[in-house]
């Protein structure tokens, strides 16, 4: 392994749409250093290298097919062929199991998102990609625009996920979602919906462990309050 490469480590991985198998980068524990946090959970690290942001996506380097690990390994009737169709015959053998660049990670993200919409994938799943592809603009301080885009798709996402409980059995708690959903919503501008949820959150206090998204979300509400004051 190369000196400069020390910190990232290969995860076998089996392609859940053609089944081969490829080894994809991921950064080592011991080399993360964050730096601070914001409200919606985004993490700034020290080196923009040893972002695992950077690493969330696999592309199977055969057929295209990209996910990260919240995607379902079941796939709907006919997803397979679209995906073949529209992935797989226009795949150039790209490799992204290599150390990655910032702009091959936004590609990254890219691919996974148009993967995940073939196949249908859950909301949540969806959403997660959004996310953290709004959270890597944010980072890397690149595209503002484009973080804004990303946040507003996965708000919608979120949404649609806890209408739909797609969330259930995945290692997001009700609680959780409904906070990012709350702040996705007030960095949308959106305050009466950032209240609504932020109260759904304060109402759990009494039925979760997660107490300091408890604490968050009420100061969170107390921000929209003391705001609405001064308007």
């Amino acid at each position: 392994m190369n000196m400069e490469q020390e910190y990232l480590y290969d995860k076998t991985v089996q392609c859940p749409a053609c089944q081969g198998n490829y080894t994809s980068k991921k950064v080592l524990s011991k080399y993360i250093r964050i730096e601070k946090h914001d409200t919606d959970f985004c993490s700034y690290y020290s080196s923009t290298k040893k972002n695992p942001l950077l690493y969330y996506v696999q592309v199977c380097p055969d057929c295209g097919f990209s996910s990260s690990e919240e995607f379902s390994t079941y796939f709907l009737p006919a997803t397979l062929t679209s995906i073949k169709e529209k992935i797989t015959s226009n795949w150039n053998k790209a490799n992204y199991c290599k150390e990655r660049t910032v702009d091959q990670a936004i590609i990254s993200y890219k691919l996974a998102i148009y993967s995940a919409t073939l196949k249908k994938e859950k909301h949540v799943a969806l959403a997660g990609l959004y996310l953290r592809l709004a959270w890597l603009y944010r980072t890397e301080k690149i595209n503002v625009e484009e973080e804004h885009r990303f946040l507003r798709l996965a708000l919608n996402e979120y949404i649609h996920s806890y209408q739909t409980g797609d969330f259930n059995e995945t290692h997001l708690s009700e609680v959780k979602l409904l906070y990012i959903i709350g702040d996705l919503s007030l960095r949308n501008d959106l305050r009466e919906q950032a209240t609504k949820y932020f109260s759904l959150v304060i109402g759990m206090q009494t039925e979760t462990i997660e107490k300091g998204i408890i604490e968050m979300a009420k100061e969170r509400w107390m921000e929209i309050r003391e705001e609405t004051k001064l308007s």
